[in-house]
């Protein structure tokens, strides 16, 4: 009783007195210290940085303390549990369907973008003439490339991302000035970000012309004047409007006597035949457009940049404008665009061009393999889209894994991340953007979340 138990005197362990299987877990738990002398650990360290290393080893002594893993297991446990890099950004497979996923990053790199961006990564030629030792124009393979693409294009400029190409047209030729713009074209395209505040942010003002559904080239005639800048004409990229409807092309806009500025958005360079509704740069130019802006991680399937393409006087006055040095982009996503111009086709033209028949003969196989493995799984069909605010209304035919809603969250957060996306109390897995040598990884994701 305690009331017997003399003043002072420690109290009794009941496990330490038993001598119970978690006292003896403890007692053989090596120290932090002992573990980071692991050779894998110690390589680890000079990779990821000593605090990830330590993190690892510390959530497999508690998983041994827990009893979930035996204390001669630890180290092992600490190196599967290491980060494949020092980001905390995590590759993942992209199964939602929709080819650029904003949330996904969009555009995937293609090996060729990868390798040259690996290649950049050190010390590179950037602003340095090798011939002669002196400085060379930053990113001038880059923009060769991008005008042998766009040979309509008399000069070309890049900016960190879509957004800031108009942006930094707009401070250039019309801060102080007018942008005449359609009604129809004051577009939000996604997070409360909308066209017009980012225009009047560049110190110019917007002249509205026209009606949301009908704007004519004499309205955008009747509006420019001597104070006008340019007149700006946007593609809806994620929106249509269909029925009793009017939009002035370029060809007529370029007969008004003023710059005209095109923002296309999306980042098609030419014309793409599954996508015949969808501006491309080239086209936009041969009709009379003065510039064209544009992403370069959406159809393009480049890094995240932005285009300026056009007349030479008018791309001189923005690359030269003091706020370009501000929007520049690196030499990462210099490399990486070159080589996207350049290599191979991208993981995103693949997955435009992919062939219906096929993606529902590797659902079927991946299906049957499996619910070999009791998982419960059925080959669908599927509907994909372009995603990244291109190409509104565009479906592609598709196929997909259809599995359980639980699997969702169990598969985003895997050893191999894999997003879908919920239909009809379903979890589907579509298979348009997912490349086909990663069709192994998706399947071991789905045997692992399955617990088979």
């Amino acid at each position: 009783m305690a009331g017997d138990r003399k003043a002072g005197a420690p109290v009794p362990d009941p496990e330490r007195a038993s001598g119970t299987p978690h006292d003896d877990v403890r007692r053989r738990i090596p120290h932090t210290d002992a573990l980071l002398r692991d050779p894998r650990l110690t390589e680890a360290a000079g990779l990821l940085g000593a605090p990830a290393v330590k993190a690892a080893v510390r959530e497999a002594q508690e998983r041994a303390r827990a009893g979930r893993i035996p204390p001669e297991r630890i180290g092992d446990a600490a190196v599967a549990l290491l980060p494949d890099t020092a980001s905390g950004l995590r590759a993942v497979i992209n199964a939602t369907g929709v080819l650029l996923h904003t949330n996904l990053g969009r555009a995937p790199l293609s090996a060729a973008a990868r390798r040259a961006v690996q290649e950049a990564a050190g010390s590179t030629d950037v602003e340095l003439d090798l011939q002669s030792g002196v400085r060379a124009r930053r990113g001038r393979t880059a923009l060769g490339a991008l005008r042998e693409r766009v040979p309509s294009a008399g000069a070309a400029h890049l900016v960190n991302n879509g957004a800031a190409a108009l942006a930094l047209a707009a401070t250039a030729l019309a801060a102080g000035k007018e942008i005449v713009i359609s009604r129809g074209e004051m577009v939000e395209i996604g997070d409360g970000f909308r066209l017009p505040d980012l225009l009047v942010s560049t110190g110019a003002r917007l002249r509205e012309v026209g009606t949301t559904n009908r704007t004519t080239a004499a309205d955008y005639a009747a509006a420019v004047g001597p104070d006008t800048g340019f007149v700006l004409k946007v593609h809806p990229s994620n929106f249509r409007i269909t029925g009793f409807t009017r939009a002035a092309d370029v060809g007529e806009l370029a007969t008004l006597g003023v710059p005209v500025i095109v923002d296309i958005g999306s980042g098609l360079l030419a014309p793409h035949p599954m996508l015949p509704q969808e501006p491309d740069a080239e086209t936009q130019l041969r009709a009379g457009a003065s510039l064209v802006t544009a992403s370069g991680d959406k159809l393009l399937g480049g890094p995240q940049c932005g285009l300026v393409l056009g007349e030479e006087n008018l791309v001189r006055a923005v690359s030269r404008h003091p706020l370009a040095r501000a929007l520049r982009v690196d030499k990462l996503t210099l490399a990486a665009l070159e080589a996207t111009l350049t290599g191979p086709p991208t993981p995103t033209a693949a997955a435009l061009a992919a062939d219906p028949a096929a993606l529902v003969a590797r659902a079927d196989r991946l299906a049957s393999d499996l619910s070999a493995h009791g998982v419960d799984v059925r080959s669908v069909e599927s509907a994909a889209t372009v995603g990244g605010g291109g190409a509104p209304g565009v479906i592609l035919l598709s196929a997909a894994l259809s599995l359980p809603e639980s699997f969702a969250a169990a598969l985003r957060t895997g050893p191999v991340p894999v997003v879908g996306r919920l239909e009809a109390g379903r979890c589907l897995l579509d298979l348009r953007a997912v490349p086909p040598e990663d069709d192994e990884r998706l399947a071991e994701a789905v045997r692992s979340a399955a617990g088979r």
